[in-house]
């Protein structure tokens, strides 16, 4: 994993350890063994924030006022529009499902392409064919591509694998910084998982939803729990944005790829609709 990135992680465990004490930039940084101008720097490179902002963005209360002033989740839509380039980002992805005959074929004919590559939220591994983007998964060990990798195999036996690092890292490249190209996601799931996985494409960025009002959002208000099971098994990290998602309560909750890399992504995105000038942040319910 991304050294820096291995730091900023365990700084921010350690504010969220600390959050009642409301640790200072000193502290911080001498937990991590670094000076607090070059921790500051960091920090804010990968955050968007600093130290002191990023405390007061994701505490427990702040996220408990973000939902108590939020509105439905079409309406931050309409609010956000495409006045952003991270909103007309989103507004290029679009999600393509499985068919029951692609799936029968067990890959036949079929040819991915995968690789990993760096990004400012660590390492990841992603998989696509002339179809869209299979699989996008943030890397956790030395070890986690081949896992994915292995995972791939077992679900389309009959396909064919094609290592490619650099085009990897460029589809990564337009992904993190938010090329307005079209990107189509080429996913397997139920009817059930394919509409919130949907629905969560409909979140703009900057903004948070609850799960219960996600599902209101897809027309089931009764199936949070369910709800939250379809999030746990999205298969592409960050384009599919999951870590949009939190807790009624306002806890920031659990996330696939690590609850401390939610908290950056969540971060970086307010600190994105901050710098672009709108009104305040406005989170779909």
């Amino acid at each position: 994993m991304n050294r820096d990135y291995q730091r900023i992680a365990d700084a921010l465990n350690f504010i969220d350890a600390h959050h009642q004490e409301q640790p200072t930039l000193d502290e911080v940084a001498a937990h991590l063994g670094m000076s607090p101008h070059h921790f500051h720097r960091m920090f804010v490179r990968y955050c968007g924030v600093t130290p002191k902002q990023f405390l007061q963005i994701l505490t427990v209360n702040a996220a408990k006022q973000w939902l108590q002033e939020s509105t439905s989740v079409d309406e931050s839509a309409e609010h956000v529009g495409l006045s952003t380039g991270s909103r007309l980002f989103d507004h290029f992805v679009t999600i393509d499902a499985i068919t029951p005959g692609e799936f029968k074929t067990q890959g036949k004919g079929l040819c991915f392409y995968w690789g990993h590559a760096s990004t400012t939220f660590g390492e990841m591994f992603i998989a696509w064919t002339d179809k869209g983007i299979h699989r996008l998964s943030f890397i956790e060990t030395d070890t986690s591509w081949q896992e994915e990798l292995s995972a791939l195999k077992l679900q389309w036996p009959a396909a064919e694998c094609i290592h490619d690092n650099p085009h990897a890292q460029q589809h990564i490249n337009q992904i993190e910084n938010k090329q307005a190209i079209p990107l189509r996601l080429w996913v397997k799931g139920s009817n059930f998982q394919i509409k919130v996985w949907q629905g969560l494409l409909n979140i703009p960025t900057g903004h948070i939803c609850s799960y219960q009002n996600l599902a209101k959002h897809i027309g089931r208000p009764s199936a949070a729990r369910a709800v939250g099971s379809a999030i746990g098994s999205n298969p592409i990290a960050w384009l599919i944005p999951c870590h949009r998602v939190i807790q009624a309560t306002g806890a920031i909750g659990g996330y696939r790829w690590q609850p401390t890399r939610k908290k950056i992504l969540l971060a970086k995105e307010h600190w994105q609709i901050a710098q672009s000038g709108e009104k305040k942040i406005t989170k779909g319910k």
